[in-house]
């Protein structure tokens, strides 16, 4: 890959580009000769434009993991321009052509980003049809359009193209900003986006264009960027947590031509001409490291830890009733807790970025998933502004939460400007998965009263564990990045977790969370983060089973048992939903049943499974699952990401654990970090999509995945009697506790 190109040389090939005032100095020219407005959320040329052949770029600050979201924003802006879908590209994840809309996060990005892409689409449309109507004398009432032509409904010999009125031409037209960035950016416009009965394109089961580069290999990944003199680079972690450098030896990689050392403070990294001679620098190089003994608790008393420590911070956000009275009168108490273990990203490969740094100015192309806030990071990093950082997004070997893309970006930068070359930085397999940040590991209380006539009478659930933000959600501050830690960034960390989302009507109930504190405050292989649907899996793993075990002791269905006590219809219809398209409960042993609620979009899923006795192979066999996610924008992407939430959630709930001794993680390869392969993957996944067009969209990237553990859960309790409350449910755990019975 080459050098970024010139906004000069991308105009005279589109015909129109957004760009900012706020750039760095390679495009300063080009501003004032194209009359280009700023980058800024109140122009709608920073959302739309139609270039000279009609076609239209639609600029989108999020970015697409390989769920077809581009597919979804393309129909959407389609469907409120009126023109072809083919007609319509979505240009993402690079800050000088889009808005910082927050990266792809929180399953925000139809809810949240797409909805202002809709906005935008309609004003556009409106401007444009009110041009036609000045252009061909007929009233704006007496148009519409066809595939960006504007007819006079009455003579139809009258007519204009959108390429006509302004290909390749800016539209000069404000919008109203709230004045918020991320994912609370949003915009008003004059115009009156489509009623849903009016749609043509949104709703199509249409196909995803990235498919085809990535099986035949056409195009780069992140990993494939090369630029002008660019040099390799490996950073040397610490052997062990919170690790010290005391001294470097740097002629222990003399023999190796061109290679060198960079190091500042406790961040340590060689950089060389070829990559191999970097990993072998990396390999070779001595460094003296002191670090603390005994910083983690011993990887069997990791629960242990986190009940006894210290409560940092507890929050209450469901408190209904008189919760203790009630248990105190209670007919029959039930109790249980469940734990479950830190997790990594475990990406596809490990975390890879280019950057760039000028005398003035600095460009990075990296894998995260929030290109926006590696932006800021950077700028933070190397104290240069804002607007002289450009961070271009390239597709990356994984995402789903704050992996360790953000990290190599800065790490990239750091380097870039020490070295005054272009540094690539790739970490091995072990550097992705022993270093990324983690899932926090967790603990859950729960308790229920009962009447004598079983009726549950009061409720208790709550989450202790580490935070889910030891690190930010993103890499906009250097304080959340290994880079700024070694080099003396103090940590900041916010203590947040969460309860279950769902309706149970219980009269007297408490939902509730704790946080401890991190392990290893800077510099930890530990450090907690986000990962898809952050503690989502881990509380509904508990929650959910703990319906059940309520359900069983008051001699009730479990499915019969949710739909008595959820109040909300539209949670009791996924339930209803689900149960009938598995033909529950006619199903044979091994059946159980999950539910949950994620930001308004409501999931039910029901697992069957077969359990091996000898081996303790737990195979999830089918999975049923419905899913409201309010108006579907296209069945047939939001199919696939339900059921690559399936897996992952499958994968999660089977397989994966970080595991760690006194000092350091061990987890770091697939051996010691094993993911589901393809012989576990599920013989069926069915999916049921309830439409609800009167609804706005409200997620489909993360739901599904926080139900699959309470529902596989919940069927191994059906096929064997056996209640596994800890995770991982892998053979050596399941092995176990059948030879306990």
């Amino acid at each position: 890959m080459n050098a970024p190109t010139s906004r000069r040389e991308f105009m005279k090939t589109t015909g129109a580009l957004v760009v900012s005032l706020s750039t760095p100095t390679w495009v300063d020219d080009a501003i004032a000769q194209s009359g280009k407005p700023a980058l800024v959320p109140t122009e709608l040329d920073s959302w739309i434009a139609v270039l000279p052949d009609g076609t239209v770029n639609v600029f989108f600050g999020k970015m697409d993991m390989g769920q077809g979201l581009d597919i979804a924003v393309a129909q959407i802006v389609a469907e409120e321009l009126d023109v072809a879908f083919e007609k319509v590209q979505v240009v993402m994840g690079d800050t000088a052509t889009s808005c910082n809309q927050g990266g792809a996060s929180g399953s925000t990005g139809v809810s949240n980003g797409a909805r202002l892409l809709r906005r935008a689409a309609a004003e556009a449309r409106r401007v444009l049809v009110e041009s036609a109507a000045q252009k061909l004398g007929v009233p704006a009432s007496d148009l519409h359009v066809v595939d960006g032509t504007v007819f006079a409904k009455t003579a139809t010999s009258k007519k204009v193209s959108y390429a006509d009125l302004i290909g390749g031409r800016h539209f000069h037209h404000k919008v109203e900003w709230n004045k918020a960035n991320g994912n609370a950016m949003d915009i008003k416009v004059p115009a009156k986006p489509k009623a849903t009965d009016e749609y043509k394109v949104v709703g199509k089961p249409l196909a995803r264009r990235d498919i085809a580069w990535k099986v035949f290999g056409t195009d780069d990944y992140v990993t494939d960027v090369r630029v002008k003199d660019m040099v390799h680079a490996r950073v040397i972690r610490p052997p062990r947590a919170a690790g010290k450098v005391r001294g470097v030896d740097e002629s222990s990689i003399k023999s190796i031509r061109g290679a060198r050392v960079v190091r500042e403070k406790d961040f340590v990294a060689v950089v060389a001409p070829r990559e191999w001679d970097a990993v072998r620098a990396a390999q070779m190089l001595k460094v003296d490291w002191h670090a603390p003994e005994g910083a983690f608790p011993e990887m069997a008393k990791l629960y242990d830890h986190i009940r006894a420590a210290k409560v940092v911070k507890r929050e209450d956000p469901v408190k209904r009733g008189d919760v203790s009275s009630s248990f105190s009168k209670a007919f029959k108490v039930i109790e249980a807790q469940y734990e479950w273990p830190f997790q990594s990203h475990a990406s596809m490969g490990p975390a890879c970025a280019v950057a760039d740094v000028q005398a003035d100015a600095c460009t990075v192309w990296t894998g995260s998933q929030k290109p926006h806030f590696v932006r800021d990071g950077v700028a933070r990093l190397l104290g240069l502004p804002q607007d002289k950082v450009r961070a271009i997004w390239i597709t990356g070997p994984g995402s789903y939460g704050r992996n360790d893309a953000g990290d190599a970006a800065l790490d990239a930068a750091f380097l870039s400007r020490i070295i005054g070359k272009p540094v690539r930085v790739q970490g091995m397999r072990a550097d992705g998965t022993a270093w990324d940040p983690k899932a926090p590991a967790c603990v859950h209380r729960a308790r229920a009263a009962l009447d004598a006539s079983g009726r549950v009478v009061a409720y208790e659930f709550v989450s202790k564990g580490f935070s889910r933000q030891h690190i930010a959600t993103n890499e906009s501050d250097p304080a959340d990045s290994l880079v700024g830690q070694a080099i003396g960034v103090p940590p900041k960390g916010t203590q947040i977790f969460g309860t279950p989302a769902e309706s149970y009507g219980f009269e007297n109930k408490l939902l509730a969370w704790e946080t401890i504190a991190p392990l290893v405050d800077s510099c930890s292989p530990l450090r907690t983060g986000h990962l898809r649907d952050p503690v989502g899996l881990e509380i509904h793993f508990g929650s959910e089973q703990f319906i059940d075990e309520v359900a069983a002791a008051a001699s009730e269905d479990p499915v019969a048992f949710r739909l008595k006590y959820l109040t909300n219809p539209r949670h009791q219809a996924v339930v209803k939903a689900v149960a009938e398209k598995a033909g529950w409960p006619s199903l044979p042993k091994g059946k159980g049943i999950a539910f949950a609620e994620r930001n308004g979009t409501a999931v039910a899923v029901i697992a069957q499974v077969e359990v091996n006795r000898a081996s303790g192979r737990l195979w999830a066999r089918k999975i049923w699952v419905a899913h409201d996610c309010g108006l579907v924008i296209n069945p047939l992407q939001l199919r696939t990401t339900i059921e690559g939430n399936v897996v992952q959630g499958l994968s999660r709930t089977l397989f994966e654990q970080v595991r760690f001794d006194r000092d350091s993680v061990k987890s770091v390869d697939w051996a010691s970090y094993p993911i589901l392969e393809m012989q576990d993957a599920p013989e069926a996944i069915e999916v049921v999509l309830i439409d609800r067009p009167e609804i706005a969209p409200t997620g489909a990237g993360e739901p599904t995945i926080r139900v699959i553990p309470g529902a596989v859960a919940n069927a191994l309790f059906d096929a064997t009697g056996v209640r596994i409350r800890t995770a991982p449910l892998d053979p050596e755990r399941v092995k176990a506790a059948l030879s306990r019975t």
